[in-house]
């Protein structure tokens, strides 16, 4: 597993993580991005965007 510095890192370099982010609703991806030092890899994205989907 390829682990990055930060959200923006990860989408900057990894397509797939990129484009499932690009699918996610605005407001989990507004969330990400506010504490996107703590998403350093593409399995704790999908994992963190569930999670938020599940709450908002």
């Amino acid at each position: 597993m390829d682990y990055y510095l930060s959200l923006e890192d990860l989408l900057d370099q990894d397509l797939s993580a990129y484009e499932y982010f690009q699918t996610l609703p605005p407001e989990v991806r507004n969330v990400l991005e506010l504490d996107g030092s703590s998403v350093t890899s593409f399995s704790l994205l999908q994992s963190q965007a569930a999670r938020l989907k599940e709450a908002l």
